[in-house]
Protein backbone atom coordinates (compact mmCIF):
# COMPACT_ATOMS: atom_id res chain seq x y z
CA UNK A 1 0.00 0.00 0.00
CA UNK A 2 1.34 3.37 -0.77
CA UNK A 3 2.22 6.15 1.70
CA UNK A 4 3.63 8.19 -0.57
CA UNK A 5 2.21 12.36 0.16
CA UNK A 6 0.85 14.39 -2.74
CA UNK A 7 3.32 16.74 -4.48
CA UNK A 8 1.93 19.83 -3.02
CA UNK A 9 -1.04 21.20 -1.80
CA UNK A 10 -4.11 21.91 -4.26
CA UNK A 11 -7.32 23.75 -4.13
CA UNK A 12 -10.54 21.37 -4.77
CA UNK A 13 -14.05 22.56 -5.27
CA UNK A 14 -16.24 19.91 -4.28
CA UNK A 15 -19.78 20.21 -5.19
CA UNK A 16 -22.76 18.24 -3.43
CA UNK A 17 -26.35 18.14 -4.26
CA UNK A 18 -27.95 16.35 -1.23
CA UNK A 19 -31.33 14.12 -2.24
CA UNK A 20 -32.34 12.42 1.06
CA UNK A 21 -30.87 10.65 4.24
CA UNK A 22 -27.56 12.24 4.29
CA UNK A 23 -25.16 9.43 2.35
CA UNK A 24 -24.09 12.10 -0.09
CA UNK A 25 -23.80 14.72 2.41
CA UNK A 26 -22.09 12.25 4.61
CA UNK A 27 -19.31 10.83 1.46
CA UNK A 28 -18.35 14.10 0.85
CA UNK A 29 -17.99 15.48 3.87
CA UNK A 30 -15.76 12.27 4.21
CA UNK A 31 -13.42 13.03 1.31
CA UNK A 32 -12.94 16.81 2.27
CA UNK A 33 -12.34 16.21 5.87
CA UNK A 34 -9.97 13.92 4.36
CA UNK A 35 -8.22 15.63 1.92
CA UNK A 36 -7.85 18.80 4.16
CA UNK A 37 -5.82 16.42 6.17
CA UNK A 38 -3.91 15.56 3.70
CA UNK A 39 -2.83 19.36 3.47
CA UNK A 40 -5.14 19.85 0.75
CA UNK A 41 -7.92 22.87 0.55
CA UNK A 42 -11.29 22.34 -0.17
CA UNK A 43 -14.53 24.31 -0.62
CA UNK A 44 -17.47 22.13 -0.04
CA UNK A 45 -20.21 24.02 -2.06
CA UNK A 46 -23.82 22.08 -0.86
CA UNK A 47 -27.23 23.39 -1.17
CA UNK A 48 -28.48 22.03 2.24
CA UNK A 49 -25.54 21.99 4.77
CA UNK A 50 -28.52 21.63 7.63
CA UNK A 51 -26.84 17.97 8.45
CA UNK A 52 -23.51 19.13 9.06
CA UNK A 53 -24.58 20.95 12.37
CA UNK A 54 -24.83 17.25 13.75
CA UNK A 55 -22.70 15.46 11.68
CA UNK A 56 -19.34 17.66 11.60
CA UNK A 57 -19.83 19.97 14.87
CA UNK A 58 -17.88 23.18 13.92
CA UNK A 59 -17.96 23.03 10.00
CA UNK A 60 -20.73 25.54 9.26
CA UNK A 61 -18.95 28.00 11.52
CA UNK A 62 -15.33 27.06 9.70
CA UNK A 63 -13.79 25.67 12.61
CA UNK A 64 -12.18 22.77 10.51
CA UNK A 65 -9.02 23.38 8.89
CA UNK A 66 -9.13 22.97 5.15
CA UNK A 67 -12.69 22.79 4.70
CA UNK A 68 -14.46 26.07 3.87
CA UNK A 69 -18.86 25.10 3.67
CA UNK A 70 -20.25 27.23 0.47
CA UNK A 71 -23.34 27.86 -0.06
CA UNK A 72 -24.21 26.24 -3.47
CA UNK A 73 -26.97 29.34 -4.59
CA UNK A 74 -23.40 31.46 -4.28
CA UNK A 75 -22.02 29.13 -6.96
CA UNK A 76 -24.36 31.18 -9.62
CA UNK A 77 -23.21 34.67 -8.78
CA UNK A 78 -20.34 36.26 -10.86
CA UNK A 79 -19.91 39.02 -8.26
CA UNK A 80 -18.97 35.73 -5.48
CA UNK A 81 -17.01 33.70 -8.15
CA UNK A 82 -14.54 36.73 -9.04
CA UNK A 83 -13.47 36.56 -5.21
CA UNK A 84 -12.22 33.67 -5.05
CA UNK A 85 -8.91 32.00 -6.95
CA UNK A 86 -9.66 29.48 -9.51
CA UNK A 87 -9.51 25.78 -8.65
CA UNK A 88 -7.05 22.84 -9.08
CA UNK A 89 -9.82 20.10 -8.79
CA UNK A 90 -13.25 20.15 -9.62
CA UNK A 91 -15.78 17.02 -8.07
CA UNK A 92 -19.25 16.29 -9.08
CA UNK A 93 -20.10 14.73 -6.31
CA UNK A 94 -22.51 11.34 -7.55
CA UNK A 95 -23.09 12.94 -10.94
CA UNK A 96 -24.57 16.17 -9.71
CA UNK A 97 -24.09 19.33 -12.29
CA UNK A 98 -21.97 21.67 -11.89
CA UNK A 99 -23.70 25.16 -11.07
CA UNK A 100 -23.82 26.71 -15.12
CA UNK A 101 -23.19 29.92 -13.67
CA UNK A 102 -19.57 28.64 -11.56
CA UNK A 103 -18.51 26.95 -14.86
CA UNK A 104 -19.19 29.95 -17.10
CA UNK A 105 -17.13 32.12 -15.12
CA UNK A 106 -14.28 30.15 -14.76
CA UNK A 107 -14.10 29.00 -18.47
CA UNK A 108 -13.72 32.25 -18.93
CA UNK A 109 -11.23 33.02 -16.79
CA UNK A 110 -9.40 30.35 -17.72
CA UNK A 111 -9.79 31.48 -21.80
CA UNK A 112 -8.75 35.01 -20.47
CA UNK A 113 -5.10 34.16 -18.61
CA UNK A 114 -2.90 32.59 -20.91
CA UNK A 115 -0.50 29.51 -19.15
CA UNK A 116 -3.40 28.60 -16.72
CA UNK A 117 -3.97 25.09 -16.28
CA UNK A 118 -7.72 24.07 -16.67
CA UNK A 119 -8.97 22.24 -13.22
CA UNK A 120 -9.06 18.23 -13.23
CA UNK A 121 -13.08 18.19 -13.94
CA UNK A 122 -14.08 14.43 -11.86
CA UNK A 123 -17.36 12.61 -11.87
CA UNK A 124 -17.47 11.14 -8.38
CA UNK A 125 -20.06 8.28 -8.90
CA UNK A 126 -21.73 5.70 -6.44
CA UNK A 127 -20.14 2.68 -4.73
CA UNK A 128 -20.75 -0.61 -6.08
CA UNK A 129 -19.03 -4.00 -6.64
CA UNK A 130 -20.25 -4.74 -10.18
CA UNK A 131 -18.01 -5.22 -12.63
CA UNK A 132 -18.72 -2.19 -14.48
CA UNK A 133 -16.95 -0.14 -11.84
CA UNK A 134 -13.39 -1.16 -13.17
CA UNK A 135 -14.31 -1.12 -16.44
CA UNK A 136 -15.13 2.46 -16.61
CA UNK A 137 -13.09 3.31 -13.76
CA UNK A 138 -10.54 6.58 -14.84
CA UNK A 139 -12.50 6.86 -18.17
CA UNK A 140 -12.41 10.43 -19.75
CA UNK A 141 -15.28 11.44 -21.06
CA UNK A 142 -14.86 14.23 -23.01
CA UNK A 143 -17.19 18.14 -22.80
CA UNK A 144 -19.63 18.29 -26.00
CA UNK A 145 -21.22 21.23 -24.98
CA UNK A 146 -21.63 25.16 -23.21
CA UNK A 147 -18.74 27.38 -21.79
CA UNK A 148 -16.37 24.10 -21.16
CA UNK A 149 -16.07 22.52 -24.30
CA UNK A 150 -13.43 20.45 -25.39
CA UNK A 151 -12.51 20.33 -21.52
CA UNK A 152 -12.63 16.33 -20.29
CA UNK A 153 -13.94 14.66 -17.37
CA UNK A 154 -12.93 11.77 -15.60
CA UNK A 155 -15.24 8.98 -14.04
CA UNK A 156 -13.83 7.88 -10.66
CA UNK A 157 -15.52 5.23 -8.91
CA UNK A 158 -15.47 4.25 -5.36
CA UNK A 159 -14.92 0.42 -5.00
CA UNK A 160 -13.92 -2.58 -2.95
CA UNK A 161 -10.97 -3.34 -5.36
CA UNK A 162 -7.34 -2.55 -6.22
CA UNK A 163 -8.69 -1.66 -9.98
CA UNK A 164 -11.12 0.93 -8.67
CA UNK A 165 -11.27 4.22 -6.41
CA UNK A 166 -10.91 2.69 -3.44
CA UNK A 167 -12.68 3.80 0.18
CA UNK A 168 -12.65 6.62 2.79
CA UNK A 169 -11.15 5.36 5.55
CA UNK A 170 -12.83 5.57 9.19
CA UNK A 171 -12.53 8.71 10.60
CA UNK A 172 -12.39 6.94 13.63
CA UNK A 173 -8.70 6.10 12.23
CA UNK A 174 -7.92 9.32 12.04
CA UNK A 175 -9.67 11.51 14.72
CA UNK A 176 -8.58 12.93 17.92
CA UNK A 177 -12.76 13.21 19.01
CA UNK A 178 -13.55 9.41 17.64
CA UNK A 179 -13.99 7.61 21.21
CA UNK A 180 -16.93 6.18 22.40
CA UNK A 181 -19.47 8.11 24.20
CA UNK A 182 -19.70 6.91 27.50
CA UNK A 183 -23.43 6.81 27.38
CA UNK A 184 -23.57 4.20 24.44
CA UNK A 185 -21.08 1.95 26.16
CA UNK A 186 -23.08 -0.68 28.29
CA UNK A 187 -22.17 -3.44 31.17
CA UNK A 188 -19.65 -6.17 30.42
CA UNK A 189 -21.67 -8.81 29.06
CA UNK A 190 -24.34 -7.21 27.35
CA UNK A 191 -24.42 -7.85 23.57
CA UNK A 192 -24.39 -4.81 21.89
CA UNK A 193 -26.48 -4.13 18.22
CA UNK A 194 -27.11 -0.49 16.64
CA UNK A 195 -29.62 -0.29 14.28
CA UNK A 196 -30.16 1.74 11.09
CA UNK A 197 -32.21 0.76 9.03
CA UNK A 198 -34.90 2.50 6.47
CA UNK A 199 -37.94 0.38 6.94
CA UNK A 200 -37.11 -3.52 6.21
CA UNK A 201 -40.32 -5.48 6.49
CA UNK A 202 -37.98 -8.62 8.37
CA UNK A 203 -37.62 -5.61 11.03
CA UNK A 204 -40.10 -7.84 13.34
CA UNK A 205 -37.98 -10.96 12.87
CA UNK A 206 -35.12 -9.37 13.77
CA UNK A 207 -36.07 -7.40 16.77
CA UNK A 208 -37.67 -10.92 17.86
CA UNK A 209 -34.98 -12.86 17.90
CA UNK A 210 -32.64 -10.45 19.81
CA UNK A 211 -33.96 -12.54 22.87
CA UNK A 212 -33.73 -15.79 21.83
CA UNK A 213 -30.80 -17.09 23.57
CA UNK A 214 -31.88 -15.50 26.75
CA UNK A 215 -28.64 -13.39 26.66
CA UNK A 216 -29.32 -9.06 27.70
CA UNK A 217 -28.93 -7.20 24.56
CA UNK A 218 -29.11 -3.57 24.07
CA UNK A 219 -30.61 -1.81 21.08
CA UNK A 220 -28.89 1.11 20.06
CA UNK A 221 -30.96 2.56 17.55
CA UNK A 222 -30.46 5.75 15.19
CA UNK A 223 -32.24 8.69 15.25
CA UNK A 224 -34.67 9.39 12.27
CA UNK A 225 -36.21 6.87 9.81
CA UNK A 226 -35.19 3.92 12.15
CA UNK A 227 -36.28 5.49 15.45
CA UNK A 228 -39.72 6.28 13.48
CA UNK A 229 -39.98 2.51 12.56
CA UNK A 230 -39.01 0.97 15.77
CA UNK A 231 -41.25 2.96 17.31
CA UNK A 232 -44.31 2.25 15.21
CA UNK A 233 -42.98 -1.38 15.59
CA UNK A 234 -43.13 -1.52 19.80
CA UNK A 235 -46.23 1.21 19.77
CA UNK A 236 -48.27 -0.73 17.58
CA UNK A 237 -49.49 -3.73 20.30
CA UNK A 238 -49.16 -6.42 18.60
CA UNK A 239 -45.52 -6.91 19.37
CA UNK A 240 -43.39 -7.04 22.99
CA UNK A 241 -39.75 -7.39 23.47
CA UNK A 242 -39.12 -9.62 25.98
CA UNK A 243 -37.27 -8.38 28.62
CA UNK A 244 -33.33 -8.84 29.26
CA UNK A 245 -33.36 -6.69 25.20
CA UNK A 246 -33.50 -2.70 26.28
CA UNK A 247 -34.23 -0.37 23.59
CA UNK A 248 -32.03 2.80 23.79
CA UNK A 249 -32.85 6.11 20.82
CA UNK A 250 -29.91 7.82 20.30
CA UNK A 251 -29.77 11.76 19.15
CA UNK A 252 -27.90 12.79 15.81
CA UNK A 253 -24.55 11.16 16.23
CA UNK A 254 -21.33 13.24 14.69
CA UNK A 255 -19.74 10.88 11.98
CA UNK A 256 -16.80 9.78 14.37
CA UNK A 257 -19.28 9.26 17.23
CA UNK A 258 -20.98 7.08 14.90
CA UNK A 259 -18.29 5.43 13.45
CA UNK A 260 -17.58 4.93 17.17
CA UNK A 261 -20.52 3.39 17.78
CA UNK A 262 -20.14 0.73 15.30
CA UNK A 263 -16.65 -0.79 16.55
CA UNK A 264 -18.10 -0.67 20.05
CA UNK A 265 -20.97 -2.43 19.44
CA UNK A 266 -21.05 -6.79 18.75
CA UNK A 267 -23.34 -6.29 15.62
CA UNK A 268 -24.27 -3.47 13.39
CA UNK A 269 -27.11 -2.98 11.26
CA UNK A 270 -26.79 -0.37 8.52
CA UNK A 271 -28.10 0.76 5.57
CA UNK A 272 -26.71 3.08 1.85
CA UNK A 273 -23.39 2.76 0.78
CA UNK A 274 -21.74 5.20 3.74
CA UNK A 275 -22.35 3.11 6.80
CA UNK A 276 -21.65 -0.15 4.84
CA UNK A 277 -17.85 1.46 4.52
CA UNK A 278 -17.89 2.61 8.11
CA UNK A 279 -19.36 -1.20 9.37
CA UNK A 280 -16.04 -2.52 7.24
CA UNK A 281 -13.52 -0.96 9.06
CA UNK A 282 -15.32 -1.35 12.38
CA UNK A 283 -14.48 -5.02 11.18
CA UNK A 284 -17.81 -6.41 13.65
CA UNK A 285 -20.56 -8.56 12.01
CA UNK A 286 -23.29 -6.42 10.10
CA UNK A 287 -26.45 -6.98 7.86
CA UNK A 288 -26.66 -4.14 5.15
CA UNK A 289 -29.20 -2.64 3.44
CA UNK A 290 -28.62 -1.82 0.44
CA UNK A 291 -30.89 1.74 -0.99
CA UNK A 292 -34.56 0.29 -2.35
CA UNK A 293 -35.19 0.92 -5.89
CA UNK A 294 -38.76 0.41 -6.95
CA UNK A 295 -37.48 -1.65 -10.07
CA UNK A 296 -34.88 -3.96 -7.26
CA UNK A 297 -32.15 -2.70 -8.95
CA UNK A 298 -30.46 -2.81 -5.87
CA UNK A 299 -30.48 -6.72 -5.52
CA UNK A 300 -27.57 -7.03 -8.18
CA UNK A 301 -25.89 -4.44 -6.10
CA UNK A 302 -26.43 -6.77 -2.76
CA UNK A 303 -25.23 -10.15 -4.52
CA UNK A 304 -21.91 -8.48 -6.06
CA UNK A 305 -20.85 -6.92 -2.90
CA UNK A 306 -21.79 -10.40 -0.82
CA UNK A 307 -19.67 -11.77 -3.75
CA UNK A 308 -16.85 -9.56 -3.21
CA UNK A 309 -17.32 -10.38 1.13
CA UNK A 310 -17.11 -13.93 0.30
CA UNK A 311 -19.99 -14.33 2.34
CA UNK A 312 -20.84 -17.64 3.45
CA UNK A 313 -24.63 -19.04 2.81
CA UNK A 314 -26.29 -17.85 6.20
CA UNK A 315 -25.24 -14.93 5.93
CA UNK A 316 -26.27 -14.07 2.07
CA UNK A 317 -30.00 -15.87 3.19
CA UNK A 318 -29.76 -12.79 6.38
CA UNK A 319 -28.66 -10.14 3.87
CA UNK A 320 -31.38 -10.89 1.40
CA UNK A 321 -34.24 -11.41 3.99
CA UNK A 322 -33.20 -8.18 5.41
CA UNK A 323 -33.73 -6.59 1.77
CA UNK A 324 -36.86 -7.77 1.11
CA UNK A 325 -36.02 -10.82 -0.91
CA UNK A 326 -37.02 -13.69 1.12
CA UNK A 327 -38.73 -14.07 4.33
CA UNK A 328 -37.22 -14.96 7.16
CA UNK A 329 -39.02 -17.77 8.25
CA UNK A 330 -37.31 -19.15 4.68
CA UNK A 331 -33.81 -18.80 6.34
CA UNK A 332 -32.75 -21.77 7.91
CA UNK A 333 -30.94 -20.93 11.44
CA UNK A 334 -32.18 -17.30 11.34
CA UNK A 335 -31.62 -17.24 14.83
CA UNK A 336 -28.74 -18.96 15.22
CA UNK A 337 -26.77 -17.23 12.77
CA UNK A 338 -27.86 -13.72 15.01
CA UNK A 339 -26.77 -15.51 18.04
CA UNK A 340 -23.44 -16.78 16.67
CA UNK A 341 -22.42 -13.57 15.25
CA UNK A 342 -18.89 -13.68 16.49
CA UNK A 343 -17.91 -17.04 14.97
CA UNK A 344 -17.83 -17.43 11.22
CA UNK A 345 -19.42 -14.26 10.34
CA UNK A 346 -17.24 -12.27 11.87
CA UNK A 347 -14.28 -14.14 10.51
CA UNK A 348 -15.45 -12.94 7.24
CA UNK A 349 -15.74 -9.58 7.91
CA UNK A 350 -12.09 -9.80 9.42
CA UNK A 351 -10.95 -11.28 6.26
CA UNK A 352 -12.55 -8.72 4.11
CA UNK A 353 -11.45 -6.12 6.18
CA UNK A 354 -7.92 -7.08 6.11
CA UNK A 355 -7.93 -7.08 1.76
CA UNK A 356 -9.04 -3.96 1.92
CA UNK A 357 -6.59 -2.30 4.59
CA UNK A 358 -3.72 -3.85 1.93
CA UNK A 359 -5.30 -1.44 -0.73
CA UNK A 360 -4.88 2.27 -1.11
CA UNK A 361 -7.58 4.53 0.27
CA UNK A 362 -9.60 6.33 -1.86
CA UNK A 363 -8.06 10.05 -1.04
CA UNK A 364 -5.00 8.38 -1.92
CA UNK A 365 -5.98 7.16 -5.28
CA UNK A 366 -7.83 10.31 -6.25
CA UNK A 367 -4.79 12.54 -5.20
CA UNK A 368 -3.00 10.09 -7.57
CA UNK A 369 -5.39 10.59 -10.37
CA UNK A 370 -4.83 14.42 -10.26
CA UNK A 371 -0.95 14.54 -9.68
CA UNK A 372 -0.85 12.29 -12.97
CA UNK A 373 -3.29 14.97 -14.85
CA UNK A 374 -2.15 18.08 -14.27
Amino acid sequence: MSTAAPDRPRLWDIFCHVIDNFGDVGLLWRLSAALAARGQQVRLWIDDASALAWMAPGALAGEWPGVRVMAWTDAEHASVCSTLPCADVWIEGFGCDIPSGFVAHFAQRWGDQAGLAQPMWVNLEYLSAEAYVERNHGLPSPVLSGPARGWTKYFFYPGFTAGSGGLIRNAVERAADGRPNPSLVNADGERRISLFCYEPEALPALLGSLGQDGRAARLLVAHGRTTHAVRRLLDSGGFRLPGHVQVEYLPPLSQTRFDALLADCDLNMVRGEDSLVQALWAGKPFIWQAYPQSDAAHRTKLEAFLDWLQADAAVREMHRAWNGFCQPAEVPHWNQTLADADGRWKSQVTDARLRLMAQDDLPTRLLKTVNENR
